[in-house]
């Protein structure tokens, strides 16, 4: 990867595998067939899977945060505006009250940013982590 890269452009190819990830991280269980729904618990083909953030996509802080980032299907991550409210409790569930608090202190860190090397580096990760998994 080069330096020259716009923060943007890494942040777009993150957005990719990170959400590749998760999706996949999420269907282990299911050997990567399946996965259930953060949101709604349904159990669905992974190709009905998105990525979904519980704090948006456009606080940062917690982006590409493995806790605010779970498997959801397209119909609560994109048309259904109540599914934060299982989304919830079906997150507190998963990863417990305190790093439920931690994540929501988090999000509240309005001066976060990335240098690039941080997002090189994640790139990195991530992209064998998907390896692993596939």
């Amino acid at each position: 990867m080069t330096t020259n890269q716009s923060l943007s452009t890494l942040i777009h190819k993150l957005d990719r595998i990170f959400s590749q990830y998760i999706r996949l991280r999420d269907s282990t269980e299911y050997d990567h067939r399946y996965f259930r729904c953060i949101s709604c618990g349904k159990i669905l083909p992974i190709q009905y899977a998105d990525c979904g953030h519980y704090i948006s996509r456009t606080t940062l802080s917690t982006r590409f945060s493995e806790d605010n980032c779970h498997a959801e299907c397209i119909t609560c991550n994109r048309f259904t505006p109540d599914h934060l409210d299982h989304y919830t409790e079906n997150l507190i569930a998963k990863i417990g009250k305190q790093r439920y608090a931690s994540l929501i202190t988090l999000s509240h860190d309005t001066l976060f940013r990335y240098a690039h090397y941080e997002l090189q580096e994640l790139i990195k990760y991530y992209t064998h982590q998907v390896k692993l998994m596939q």
